[in-house]
């Protein structure tokens, strides 16, 4: 129990308020030349003389005594300097009103002084809603007080305008300023580098008086932005001191307390409004520019009271007279709000925002480095800016810390981190309702940071003592596990998840294209290409440590293996199906490449190895960093050889030739010491090929020859065939043109006509070649034409490519260089996609400007072509293509020495030049 002293200081605190409020009340009655209002200042004065008294002298009345004094004070403000004249009738009215509520509730309080001790206990609930009456009255008061005091301030300005326009617009805003309501906004942002443009955009939106949204991830700036936009010149000119700034994250997301915040910072002065019809002839007086930030807090659509704050909010965007402007991560704001895009920053902008914070002698391109890892993302940048100047790192120190505890390294000491932003959102009323009804709740699985946070071994990571006070982050009970997983899984994958396969990816979660709609709504995710992504620092804070102790990614895992297992045929329909790998293979190579690290003696994981090497070879022909992998195993490794094999495969498919050749004849190597015939005769073939295009005729001749031995031993006709067509090739090459025909005739003999169309076409399209090397130009042609109507009835498009490559050859050789061009547009419409043989066909295009010596300049061509070579990594074609455009160089610079073109240069000379340059690429 309180002493008798502290209550008699706590009374005389009350009674000291009380008397400074009745002195303000009696000077402004003295000062006042209004009669009405003199009129309302002695009935206050009567009223807070009554509460003075020892009697009523308790908080419910001393707080109804100040709300009077509070409207006296702007009564005073509103009529001081004033005649009667000058008053508006509202205004006049509410005067009186004041005076005759006043004096009611003093003769009233009154009255209570005389009731005994009992009554007035029988009556302390009638008394207590009596007292909330009256301050509602008194509110309502004081409302048009402040209304009405605007509006004679706008008609100042008006008039001061009217009289001159020296000076005029200061006076009005130094009257504004005076008594100016409400909360001024938090000061700007020391600094929003890249942002000039984006704010220029705003601030001309907001001069417009547009309703504004900034939405996205958190921590990508929407806050800085709206402080220096409203920090902005033009906006301080535009609006003076109506530039408020609620920031919703800091009362209940409750419709009352939202009201109650506007009202008290726009200076309104209504206590607890119940909706905003008090609120709204203030808010219609005035221009005024109102940014809520964290709207997320109060919008989110799952909040109790979303249904009345967004209609609140929506009512505030429509005032004409009012820039509302919003900062969410959740994109449910008003319809008609303008949302200008946040682009990501440059890389110099980021490295601004870095070196503002951390300077330590200079710039370093290793920090340049890490700034992209994080996307730019500006929280991030400044955590790690901030972390790294606390701890007096180095660069190569924090390069080094950043490699090994990636995102714990963006926390401060004072518990700002990437960490509570993200937990933010995790949070949120709409992420808690995405748990499906028929899951129960599961302990939450921990991001890589909870996880590792929590371990003993946390605190070796972590050499400052500041960095070693760090606590794991909390993770609400309430979030839905199933919402956090596959977060997890889009954070696993580089690209993200592809839109398009939401269904085969998450088969067992219902609703699952609602949930990533929701991810988007909340920012956790943007859509991007048609792949639902994420910012990489959120995609590293969730991306799961153990990506085995993730059951839904291990589901995934699944999916994504048994879509890649299918067989691959050209001529089903399967093999269309299986185009999906163009958009998917990064994450394909990613999540193989996590699995085997995890555990290399896996062979299931290899196996899909050799599946995702065949899509990429068929479909998306390309290299892949998982071949140092593949080379790494042990020889013994059951999957090796197949691996190796499919690897060879993917190097020729981008013209790396002697490599492919290398990793063939360590695949040969292995397939003999297992004793496996069938795949040692392929291996065989494909060596004998690849020793054609690099001009080891003798050497391939021998190893088709020994592959045949093993087909005939088998008795596998379909086999021999191949190996007879590969044979024959090979003789052509080393121009042994009789042995080459010989071979290709029993090939198409061995050939049902039905079953094997694709060795048909092949088989055709080699003696067709055979005969343009013999001089039959008719029997190529009628080859070539079958070879080509087969290819064209299956759509296969390599092989349409080198058909038309042979053709071409063929008429060029004759000087047909019209047809023959004709044929390598043809052969490039077949290569759209296979980047290498595109390449093939631009450098064979240049070669026949060349040749032809037409007026065009080849050059276009072969640097198109050279593009393509180098990005394959296809030095050898790389090479060709340079000293092509070398020999266009040194023709077009004596053309242009000498004044005109060979165009005189007799017709065998260049058929046979042609020729030559033929005969060297057909062995390609």
């Amino acid at each position: 129990m309180a002493s008798t002293s502290q209550r008699h200081d706590g009374r005389d605190g009350l009674s000291s308020a009380l008397d400074t409020d009745i002195q303000v009340i009696t000077r402004a009655r003295d000062t006042s030349g209004i009669p009405p209002a003199q009129d309302a200042f002695d009935s206050a004065g009567a009223l807070l003389t009554t509460i003075r008294d020892p009697m009523f002298n308790k908080q419910e009345y001393v707080d109804l005594g100040r709300l009077c004094a509070g409207v006296c004070r702007a009564l005073d403000r509103g009529s001081k300097g004033r005649r009667l004249d000058e008053v508006s009738p509202l205004a006049l009215e509410a005067i009186g009103e004041l005076t005759t509520t006043v004096a009611t509730i003093q003769r009233e309080i009154v009255k209570l002084g005389k009731r005994n001790a009992a009554s007035q206990v029988l009556h302390a609930k009638n008394d207590k809603d009596n007292i909330a009456a009256w301050s509602r009255d008194l509110n309502r008061i004081l409302h048009i007080f402040n209304t009405e005091l605007s509006i004679m301030l706008v008609a100042d300005g008006h008039r001061n305008t009217s009289t001159g326009r020296g000076g005029a617009i200061d006076q009005h805003r130094t009257t504004q300023a005076s008594v100016s309501l409400g909360e001024s906004p938090p000061p700007p942002p020391r600094a929003c580098f890249g942002r000039d443009k984006l704010i220029e955009e705003i601030v001309g939106l907001a001069e417009n008086l547009e309703p504004v949204a900034l939405i996205g991830a958190g921590g990508i700036g929407q806050t800085s932005i709206a402080l220096a936009v409203l920090h902005h010149d033009r906006i301080k000119d535009r609006f003076g001191d109506n530039r408020r700034f609620i920031r919703c994250d800091r009362f209940p997301a409750s419709h009352l307390h939202f009201l109650a915040r506007i009202s008290q910072v726009i200076g309104a002065g209504v206590e607890n409004p119940e909706d905003l019809t008090p609120l709204r002839p203030f808010l219609s007086s005035r221009e005024m520019i109102l940014f809520l930030d964290n709207a997320e807090s109060i919008l989110d659509p799952q909040g109790a009271d979303s249904q009345k704050i967004t209609a609140t909010v929506e009512e505030l965007s429509r005032f004409k007279n009012i820039c509302l402007g919003i900062t969410s991560r959740i994109t449910t704001v008003p319809p008609h709000c303008k949302r200008p895009v946040i682009p990501t920053l440059s890389v110099e902008s980021a490295c601004e925002i870095f070196y503002a914070i951390y300077s330590n002698g200079g710039r370093s391109e290793v920090i340049s480095d890490l700034l992209r890892q994080l996307d730019f993302h500006a929280l991030s940048i400044t955590l790690l800016a901030t972390t790294a100047a606390q701890n007096v790192w180095d660069c190569d120190r924090l390069a080094k810390e950043w490699d090994a505890r990636r995102v714990q390294v963006l926390q401060t000491p004072d518990k700002d981190s990437l960490a509570a932003t993200i937990e933010l959102s995790l949070g949120s009323p709409t992420f808690r309702q995405l748990v499906p009804p028929s899951e129960p709740h599961q302990p939450v699985p921990r991001s890589k940071f909870h996880r590792l946070a929590a371990s003993p071994a946390f605190s070796k990571f972590i050499p400052s003592p500041i960095l070693r006070k760090l606590d794991p982050f909390p993770i609400p009970r309430e979030i839905s596990p199933r919402a956090r997983e596959l977060l997890e899984v889009v954070a696993f994958f580089p690209q993200g998840i592809d839109e398009k396969n939401l269904d085969w990816l998450f088969p067992t979660t219902p609703n699952r294209k609602d949930i990533f709609d929701k991810f988007c709504v909340l920012s956790l995710t943007h859509r991007n290409n048609g792949f639902i992504t994420m910012l990489a620092p959120i995609r590293d804070y969730l991306c799961p440590l153990d990506p085995e102790s993730s059951p839904l990614l291990c589901a995934t895992k699944h999916h994504y293996f048994t879509r890649l297992s299918v067989h691959l045929d050209p001529h089903t329909p399967e093999f269309q199906e299986a185009e999906w790998i163009k958009s998917e293979d990064v994450n394909v190579e990613h999540l193989l490449d996590v699995f085997v690290s995890i555990d290399p003696g896996a062979c299931e994981v290899w196996d899909v190895c050799c599946h995702f090497m065949k899509h990429l070879y068929w479909h998306k022909p390309q290299n892949t960093l998982l071949g140092s992998k593949i080379e790494d195993l042990p020889d013994g490794h059951q999957s090796k050889a197949n691996c190796l094999f499919e690897l060879s495969r993917l190097f020729g498919s981008i013209g790396n030739r002697a490599e492919k050749k290398r990793l063939l004849t360590h695949t040969l190597t292995l397939q003999k010491e297992k004793g496996d015939d069938a795949r040692v005769a392929q291996t065989l073939l494909f060596l004998c090929g690849v020793n054609r295009t690099l001009g080891l005729f003798t050497e391939g001749i021998r190893q088709a020859e020994e592959a045949l031995e093993i087909y005939k031993r088998r008795r596998d006709t379909i086999d021999q065939a191949q190996c007879l067509n590969d044979l024959a090739w090979l003789l052509l090459e080393d121009e042994q043109l009789d042995g080459a025909e010989t071979a290709a005739s029993c090939a198409i003999d061995l050939i049902p006509e039905k079953g094997q169309e694709f060795l048909l076409s092949e088989s055709h399209h080699t003696l067709g070649r055979i005969y343009h090397r013999k001089g039959e130009k008719e029997k190529a042609l009628d080859h070539f034409e079958t070879a080509l109507q087969i290819a064209s009835r299956f759509n296969w498009q390599h092989s349409l490519f080198w058909i038309r490559y042979a053709m071409a050859f063929l008429f060029s050789s004759e000087g047909e260089f019209g047809t023959a061009n004709t044929h390598i547009q043809q052969a490039k419409s077949h290569a759209v996609d296979n980047a290498y043989d595109l390449g093939f066909a631009m450098q064979q295009q240049a070669r026949l400007c060349f040749w032809q010596l037409r007026l065009q300049d080849p050059r276009s061509e072969g640097l198109a072509a050279l593009e393509i070579y180098e990005r394959l990594g296809a030095a050898k074609d790389a090479g060709d293509c340079r000293e092509l455009l070398q020999e266009i160089e040194q023709v077009t610079q004596s053309q242009s020495v000498s004044g005109k073109s060979d165009s005189s240069a007799s017709p065998s000379l260049l058929c046979s030049a042609w020729c030559t340059v033929w005969l060297t690429l057909l062995r390609r």
